[in-house]
């Protein structure tokens, strides 16, 4: 599979730098979507509070 060591860290380089890139890009997307808030049609953000109607 290998012809030396060489050539097997440099693939092992290859495999360990791309699965950083794909976890920073996850980590970047996670990020992205969690700053999405709920806001009210006046564009300010909006309260989420419970309601004793809403408990039932």
């Amino acid at each position: 599979m290998f012809g030396n060591d060489a050539e097997f860290l440099l693939s092992l380089h290859h495999t360990h730098a791309a699965e950083l890139r794909a976890e920073a890009a996850a980590d970047r997307l996670a990020r992205s979507l969690a700053r999405r808030v709920g806001h009210g049609w006046l564009g300010r953000h909006q309260q989420v509070s419970r309601s004793s109607d809403a408990r039932r």
